[in-house]
C-alpha cells in the first residue's frame, strides 16, 4: 500500500479553513519535512551523512495557526478577540493523539521545518516513520487533519503502478538477459540500479536468515530516480513479500553488474526464475527460458521406460536416474550422476545410451573417458547388458588403426591418460554424449585430462562419480566447468563467493545458495536411501598400540618434523607449506604402519617393527578360522609387500592387486570364486571398477584425509548383489597422527554432505590448532594395554 498527499514547499501556505465561530474547535495541521546534512563523527573521524525528519503540529482558528500550550483569547488586540478563544482541552487531545502513535516532543533543534510550522515532534527511526505514513496517516486524514508535506520530506511516497519482467533470449541459446522493473506514473524503471543502491545501504538483505525475519507485509523505503526530472528522486515503499523472492533468486547477481539495467544469465540459471513465478509480474518475452525453468524444477516428473534390448531389470531408483539423464538431454544440459558406489551408475548410463539409439538419436558416437583400469569393466558390462551397442575400446598402440573409423561405432571407450595424446583425432569428432566416469579425475582444472575433455564437442555432457567432492569445493567447480562452462563463474569468483565463505567461515547461507544452483544438475542417492535390500554394514575402529621401538622412532621423528614444519609456516604461511606438512605427516604415518617403511635396516622382529602388523596378523588368523572373506586395503604398496611375506610364511593363499598388476581380471576371479580367501589391494588401484561381493570383511590398514577414498574401497564389497552383512575395520594407532586424521575425516565428510546432499556443512579448514594436534607428542603408554 502506498499513500500520497498534498505536497508543498516550505514557503507555500496551506489552504486555510473557513472563518470559525467563537466555539469552533481547533483545526489540526501536521506539517512533515526532512533535511539532509553532514556532521563530524568522532567514532570514525569522518564526516557522516545524516537525514533528520520532523513533524510540526499547529492548531487553526479562523485561518490563524498557533501552537504551544498557551490558552486564552487568540490575538487579544484584534477585533475578533472577544469571540475567538483557544480550546486547550481539544488541543491537548490532539497532541495526545500524536503521542499515542509513538511521537515524542522533539527537544533537538532542526531545520527540517520552519519554526512557524508548529510544535516539533519526532519518531525514533525510519521504520517508525514509514509505518506512520503507511498505516496511521490515512486515518488522520479521514479524521479531518490537514497534512502538509514539504518537498524534501523523505517519506512522501509515490505509488507503484505495476511490476514487470522482460527477457531477451540469445540466438545461440546459452544465455539470456533479464530486466526486472516497476512502473511509476506510466514510466518504466529498472530495478537493477535501484536494488544495487539499496543493497549497498542494507547489505543484510543478502542474508536469507535476516531477510526471513521480516514479515511479508513489512515495507522498506526505497529512493528511485524521477522518470522525468534527472536530479530528483521519488520515494516508494516495497513490501518484503515482493523483495524476498527477487533477492533470493537474483541477489548475488545484483552485485556483479554495476551500472547495468539488465542481468545477463547463463541458460541453466533459468531455474532462478521459478522464485519469481508467484509474483504478480507482467512478463514480456522469454517463453522458452521460462518453460526451461519449470522443466528443470520438475526435472524427473516424466518417468522413462526400460529400453528395449537392455538385459537387466532396472530398480526404481535406476529408472529415476535414466529419467533424469533423459530429461537433461531433452533440455540440452549436462549433469553429475553422483550415486554411491555399487548402485549401478554404469548400468544407468548404458540404459541412457541404448534409449538414445532406439530413438534414432545416436547418429554419432558417444564416448566414455575413464581410468585405464575400468576399460575391461565397461566392455564386460556393455556386452552383458547392452549387446546391441557397437563398442570400441581404444587402448594400446593398436588403437591408432581405428581412428579413421570412429563414426562406425555407438560407444567409444578411452582413458584419461590417452585422451590428451589422442586429442587431435577427437577434437573435430562430433559426439552425441560425452561421459566422464570417475569424473573426480578432472578435479584439477589445469590437468591435461581436464583441459582435453573441455575441448571435445558433444550434444550432452555427463559426469559419473560417487565422490565428486573429495577434498574441497574447487573440485566441484572443475566438474561444472566441464559440464556448463562459466555457469559457476571463473575460479576466482567461485572461490570468493562460495569456497572461502563455506570452507573457512562455515557460512550456511552461501552453502544453501550453492546447493540451489547445482540441485537440478546433480543426482545423488546413497545406499541407505535406495538399496534397502542390502544387508547391514558395521564400521568400527580397531585400536592398536605402537611397539616400544615405534614409539621411540615416532617421538624422535615428530620432534624433528614439528620444528621443520613450524619454520616453514613462519616463513611461508600454512597455505604455501603444504608440501612440507604432507611430507612430515607421511613419515609419521609410515612409522605407525611399520618401521621398515622408513628404515629398511630396521629390526625384522615383527613386534619391534610394527605393533599394527602384529595386531593385523592376529585378526587375520581369527577371520580365517571363521571362514571370512577379507579385503585388505593399504595406500603403501611396500606395506602390502611386508604383509605378503607374513602370509607366505603362514601358508595363507591371497590375491594381490596394485598399480603394477597387468591382468586385473585374474585376481578378481580368484577371489570371487573362492579360490583365495584374502585379497590385498592398494587403495589407489582398487578404489574403482571392482565388484567384490564375495567379501564380507574390509580392513583399512592405514587411514588418510579423504574419507571418500576409503568409502569407495569399502564399496567394492558393500554394493548391489551383496547378500551378507559387511564388517569394516579401520586400524588406528592410539595417540598418533592417525587418530588426528580420523577427526579431520569427519570434518571433510560434513563438507561433502553439505554440498552433495543439501545438508549444513561443518567448518572444515586446516587451522593452526590442527597443526598443533597433528604434531602433538604421544600420550603416556597405557599400562597393560593391548589391541582391541
Amino acid at each position: 500500500m502506498a499513500v500520497t498527499w498534498h505536497c508543498c514547499s516550505r514557503s507555500r501556505n496551506p489552504e486555510m479553513p473557513e472563518r470559525p465561530s467563537d466555539t469552533h474547535q481547533p483545526q489540526p495541521r501536521l506539517w512533515l519535512g526532512s533535511i539532509e546534512f553532514s556532521a563530524f563523527e568522532p567514532r570514525n573521524g569522518r564526516m557522516q551523512r545524516h537525514v533528520q525528519h520532523r513533524a510540526a503540529l499547529a492548531f487553526g482558528y479562523d485561518g490563524e495557526f498557533v501552537s504551544g500550550a498557551r490558552s486564552g483569547p487568540l490575538h487579544p488586540d484584534s477585533e475578533h478577540a472577544a469571540r475567538l478563544q483557544r480550546q486547550p482541552q481539544a488541543e491537548r487531545e490532539l497532541r495526545d493523539t500524536l503521542l499515542t502513535l509513538g511521537f515524542k516532543i522533539a527537544t533537538r533543534q532542526s531545520k527540517a521545518l520552519p519554526e512557524s510550522a508548529g510544535a516539533p515532534f519526532e519518531l525514533p527511526n525510519d521504520n517508525a516513520w514509514l509505518r506512520f505514513v503507511l498505516n496511521d496517516l490515512p486515518t488522520l486524514r479521514e479524521r479531518g487533519w490537514e497534512i502538509v508535506c514539504a518537498e524534501d520530506f523523505a517519506f512522501d511516497l509515490t505509488p507503484v503502478d505495476d511490476w514487470y519482467a522482460q527477457i531477451h533470449e540469445a540466438p545461440e541459446r546459452d544465455w539470456f538477459d533479464l530486466e526486472l522493473g516497476i512502473v511509476i506514473n506510466g514510466e518504466r524503471l529498472s530495478l537493477l540500479p535501484i536494488l544495487l543502491n539499496l543493497l549497498r545501504s542494507h547489505p543484510e538483505l543478502l542474508n536469507p536468515t535476516q531477510l526471513a525475519r521480516h514479515r511479508d507485509d513489512e515495507q522498506l523505503l526505497v529512493p528511485v530516480p524521477h522518470p522525468q526530472a534527472a536530479r530528483r528522486v521519488l520515494n516508494i515503499a516495497l513490501t518484503y513479500g515482493r523483495l524476498k523472492p527477487v533477492l533470493a533468486a537474483l541477489g548475488d547477481f545484483y552485485l556483479r553488474e554495476p551500472g547495468e539495467t539488465t542481468l545477463r544469465l547463463a541458460t541453466p540459471d533459468a531455474t532462478r526464475l521459478n522464485a519469481l513465478q508467484d509474483l504478480p509480474l507482467s512478463w514480456q518475452g522469454g517463453e522458452r527460458v521460462r518453460d526451461l525453468a519449470e522443466r528443470l524444477r520438475d526435472i524427473r516428473t516424466q518417468p522413462a521406460q526400460t529400453p528395449e534390448g537392455l538385459n537387466a531389470t532396472l530398480r526404481p531408483y535406476q529408472l529415476d536416474g535414466l529419467s533424469w539423464m533423459q530429461a537433461l538431454r531433452e533440455l540440452e544440459v549436462g549433469g553429475i550422476l553422483a550415486d554411491d558406489m555399487g548402485l549401478g551408475k554404469t548400468l544407468q548410463t548404458l540404459a541412457h545410451l541404448l534409449t538414445e539409439k532406439n530413438a534414432g538419436r545416436l547418429d554419432r558416437p558417444a564416448m566414455v573417458v575413464m581410468p585405464t583400469s575400468l576399460i575391461p569393466n565397461w566392455q564386460d558390462e556393455a556386452e552383458r547388458f547392452a549387446p546391441g551397442l557397437r563398442v570400441l575400446g581404444l587402448q594400446g598402440v593398436g588403437r591408432r588403426k581405428h581412428f579413421e573409423h570412429l563414426q562406425d561405432y555407438d560407444l567409444l571407450l578411452t582413458t584419461y591418460a590417452l585422451l590428451p595424446k589422442d586429442l587431435e583425432h577427437f577434437k573435430h569428432l562430433s559426439l552425441h554424449v560425452l561421459i566422464l566416469d570417475e569424473a573426480q579425475y578432472i578435479k584439477s582444472p589445469s590437468s591435461k585430462a581436464a583441459q582435453a575433455a573441455c575441448q571435445l564437442n558433444a550434444r550432452q555432457r555427463l559426469c559419473l562419480s560417487g565422490t565428486p567432492l573429495e577434498n574441497h569445493l574447487g573440485e566441484l567447480w572443475s566438474l561444472f566447468h566441464f559440464l556448463l562452462p562459466g555457469w559457476l563463474g571463473d575460479i576466482k569468483a567461485f572461490n570468493r563467493d562460495y569456497r572461502v565463505p563455506i570452507e573457512r567461515q562455515a557460512n550456511n547461507e552461501r552453502l544453501q545458495h550453492l546447493n540451489a544452483r547445482i540441485r537440478p544438475f546433480l543426482l545423488r542417492r546413497t545406499k541407505e536411501q535406495v538399496a534397502t535390500e542390502l544387508p547391514a554394514k558395521t564400521e568400527m575402529i580397531h585400536w592398536v598400540e605402537l611397539s616400544d621401538a615405534q614409539r621411540d622412532v615416532y617421538e624422535t621423528l615428530r620432534l624433528a618434523m614439528d620444528q621443520k614444519v613450524r619454520n616453514e609456516i613462519n616463513s611461508k604461511g600454512v597455505a604455501r607449506s603444504q608440501i612440507i606438512i604432507l611430507e612430515a605427516l607421511l613419515k609419521l604415518r609410515q612409522v605407525c604402519c611399520d618401521l621398515r617403511l622408513v628404515n629398511h635396516t630396521a629390526s625384522n622382529v615383527r613386534n619391534a617393527a610394527s605393533g599394527k602388523l602384529a595386531s593385523l596378523l592376529e585378526m587375520i588368523e581369527e577371520l580365517m578360522a571363521e571362514g571370512r572373506r577379507v579385503l585388505l586395503f593399504s595406500q603403501f604398496t611396500s606395506m602390502l609387500g611386508l604383509i605378503e611375506q607374513e602370509l607366505q610364511q603362514r601358508g595363507i593363499d591371497y590375491a594381490l592387486l596394485t598399480g603394477e598388476t597387468r591382468d586385473r581380471r585374474a585376481p578378481v576371479a580368484d577371489f570371487q570364486s573362492g579360490k583365495r580367501q584374502i585379497f590385498l589391494i592398494s587403495l589407489k588401484a582398487g578404489g574403482v571398477g571392482l565388484n567384490l561381493t564375495a567379501a564380507d570383511t574390509v580392513i583399512h590398514y592405514d587411514p588418510w584425509w579423504n574419507p571418500a577414498a576409503e568409502n569407495q574401497a569399502t564399496d567394492r564389497a558393500y554394493r548391489i548383489g551383496q547378500e551378507k552383512p559387511v564388517f569394516v575395520y579401520k586400524m588406528i594407532t592410539r595417540g598418533t597422527v592417525e587418530e588426528k586424521i580420523q577427526q579431520l575425516q569427519l570434518e571433510k565428510s560434513a563438507l561433502a554432505a553439505g554440498v552433495l546432499e543439501g545438508r549444513a556443512a561443518g567448518d572444515w579448514k586446516l587451522a593452526a590448532e590442527d597443526i598443533d594436534a597433528l604434531f602433538a607428542p604421544l600420550p603416556g603408554k597405557r599400562k597393560g594395554s593391548k589391541s582391541s
